[in-house]
């Protein structure tokens, strides 16, 4: 369970939990992902699985999803694709882990990296959502991106960009339906501490996206746990 009321809302008489649903330990683009937005239509938090791979409004083909996984933090305000997302359909991820790969020693392939958060504890990547109607009739289909600044010094020799972490402080800021001020939220769009982080060899079991259990996050030598992780790039 994550307790978003008492994360966010502190001031409010009761605390809203949600279930994150079973441990998933390798999230791979076009899976659901689990996603926390405000709800217009009863005005609080909500918490939904949507597709990973933004797809517009205006998308008629669901391809365009696998092509958009990630937004640049830089230019979220110029992108047609994500400047409505950005006004009006800000969300959070949580995660407690991400894989990132580097090409391995002597060129025998990559090596995937598990980076996680150094205290354990779920973070919160700042994300954008989208509703699409254009291609099922029947079903309105919604979507996800993760956005992504310059990786920090932490990260960086693995891969050059990573997930903008938005902090527990900063969280209602970028959820609050009734700000619009750009520059404001940009602003929040930061690389993440350099001590936020830690970075862990791990298997090329994960590489796979048909493999979904705890030997994705083994290391060489130690087992351990995770909740919430995914295939980043």
């Amino acid at each position: 369970m994550i307790d978003l009321g008492q994360l966010f809302f502190g001031g409010m008489e009761r605390s809203r939990e949600f279930e994150v649903g079973p441990a998933r330990f390798n999230i791979a683009p076009t899976q659901n992902v689990l996603c926390v937005h405000h709800d217009s239509v009863v005005d609080g938090l909500k918490a939904a699985q949507y597709r990973w791979g933004l797809i517009p409004a205006w998308a008629k083909d669901i391809a365009i999803g696998a092509r958009m996984i990630n937004a640049r933090s830089e230019t979220l305000d110029s992108k047609p694709s994500f400047k409505h997302a950005l006004a009006n359909r800000r969300c959070l991820i949580p995660m407690d882990g991400y894989y990132e790969w580097t090409k391995a020693s002597g060129g025998a392939g990559k090596q995937p990296y598990l980076i996680e958060p150094v205290d354990g504890r779920v973070k919160f990547m700042a994300g954008l959502w989208e509703e699409n109607q254009q291609l099922d009739e029947e079903e309105v289909i919604r979507s996800c991106t993760i956005i992504t600044t310059p990786a920090n010094s932490t990260t960086s020799h693995v891969h050059h960009r990573m997930p903008a972490f938005i902090s527990e402080r900063d969280c209602r800021a970028w959820l609050d339906p009734q700000c619009f001020d750009v520059p404001k939220l940009k602003s929040l769009l930061r690389p993440a501490r350099r001590d936020l982080l830690q970075l862990m060899a791990v298997s090329r079991h994960v590489n796979s996206p048909h493999n979904e259990d705890k030997k994705c996050i083994l290391p060489l030598d130690t087992p351990t746990q995770g909740q919430q992780f995914i295939q980043f790039d």
